[in-house]
């Protein structure tokens, strides 16, 4: 099996220095920047595992750089690393879309425990995937875009488009409405209550011509979410 890659995100040179040790010493494949704009270039460019995101950084700061990695790569898991340890910045950074939250200082194994612990909440996926195939339509994922057999077509909002992703990433796999939630907007679902996921399900199904009374595309699995069948053309 290919070595984690972990992109970390650090302006202090020695802080930087011992996280990317002490994580390659833990097995990972380690990458580093010391500047927000250079790690979210790095992040944007390039498949990355596991980010860990400090939160003051010059060029822009972590909360920045979550936001665009959350609209471009919504599955990336980050951690924040920070020694803004107060309660208003850690629900920020999780509301943001952080997977986890570490206030300086912290063990290293601390550290360790918990990417492994998001890592294995965050599934085993390809770089991504651009294209589907599902029950006569084509959709292409990256321009939103889905094409039907008979030559119509419409387009999916940007949302639409990261939660097809993402059920295209877990296929054939029960995803669960607080997952959706928490990988896909960036919520705690243990702090809102919405049906927006649901809301933004019978929306893909009426446009991959899914019928909402016996769907084949998106399927859901009582008790469990939703699950996609659909034959992945690209990655």
């Amino acid at each position: 099996m290919a070595r984690r890659r972990i992109l970390v995100i650090e302006d202090d040179p020695a802080i930087r220095a011992g996280l990317v040790d002490a994580v390659a010493f833990a097995g990972y494949t380690t990458f580093q920047a010391a500047r927000g704009d250079t790690g979210l270039d790095k992040a944007l460019r390039a498949p990355f595992d596991l980010v860990l995101l400090d939160l003051i950084l010059p060029g822009a700061d972590g909360f920045e750089v979550l936001r665009v990695l959350r609209e471009a790569k919504p599955t990336l898991p980050v951690i924040i690393l920070t020694a803004r340890g107060e309660e208003e910045n850690r629900v920020r950074g999780l509301k943001s879309g952080a997977d986890d939250y570490v206030v300086k200082p912290f063990a290293i194994q601390e550290l360790l425990a918990r990417i492994e612990a998001v890592l294995r909440r965050s599934p085993e996926r390809p770089s991504d995937v651009r294209y589907l195939k599902c029950s006569g339509a084509e959709v292409d994922l990256d321009m939103q875009l889905v094409s039907y057999a008979d030559g119509d077509g419409c387009d999916l909002s940007g949302r639409e488009s990261d939660l097809l992703r993402y059920l295209a990433i877990r296929a054939g796999q029960a995803v669960s409405r607080d997952e959706l939630l928490s990988r896909v907007w960036g919520i705690d679902p243990m702090a809102v209550d919405t049906r927006t996921v649901d809301v933004h399900i019978a929306r893909l199904r009426e446009k991959l011509r899914d019928h909402p009374s016996s769907p084949h595309v998106i399927k859901t699995i009582r008790g469990k979410g939703y699950s996609l069948s659909a034959e992945i053309i690209s990655t």
